[in-house]
């Protein structure tokens, strides 16, 4: 599938959500080579990420991820992008602090940064936070300090076929955009920053 849908890209044509979803799954097993996801997320990113291609990319990594449980009826996420190319600090960790120190518990989504100059777990690990804990812990990080940090390798073990492949190109991807959409906690407010402004409408 995965062979055949960068042919589909290459030639301008763009894949459904069904598409998106079996390629992202054989991704996601180990099915796919590392020369495979590297051509087929450079394929995507020059052809233009859809609604429908986010879309059931997410669906796959949704069932595939490790749930964080809270007690609290709200959590808020300030996952962003990532990728923008402006080498600032990390943003979305300073807001998610801000909002916790406010009392609305937050369950930051994130990981080491990738295409950018700082990831959200970057800056944790800069301020001497523990990011090897369980599922069970973090949840309870949430609940008795309304703050969690969901690391995105720990959460997303599917993931850890495609890391080689994005290290190595170095540049933003679906990947980028998925992690915003697929918390583990199932936060239910979001406060998103995307890497370019047409982004916005594709990723609502």
């Amino acid at each position: 599938m995965i062979q055949d849908a960068i042919a589909i890209l290459v030639d301008g044509l763009h894949l459904s959500a069904d598409e998106a979803e079996k390629v992202m799954d054989q991704i996601m097993t180990g099915e796919a080579t590392p020369a495979q996801i590297g051509g087929y997320l450079m394929a995507l990113r020059m052809a233009g990420e859809t609604p429908d291609e986010i879309a059931g990319s997410v669906r796959s990594m949704r069932a595939k991820v490790t749930p964080v449980k809270s007690k609290h009826p709200l959590v808020v996420d300030t996952c962003g992008t990532g990728g923008d190319g402006t080498q600032t600090f990390n943003i979305s960790t300073t807001a998610a602090f801000v909002v916790a120190g406010s009392g609305q518990p937050v369950a930051k989504h994130g990981n080491r940064s990738v295409s950018s100059k700082s990831g959200s777990a970057d800056v944790l690990k800069a301020l001497d936070v523990n990011l090897e804990i369980s599922p069970e812990q973090v949840g309870r990080c949430l609940d008795e300090a309304g703050f969690g940090f969901l690391f995105a390798p720990a959460l997303h073990g599917a993931m850890k076929h495609a890391i080689g492949p994005r290290r190595e190109l170095a540049m933003r991807s679906i990947f980028n955009i998925m992690g915003p959409l697929t918390n583990p906690a199932g936060a239910q407010c979001q406060l998103v920053g995307v890497y370019a402004p047409q982004l916005t409408e594709v990723a609502a």
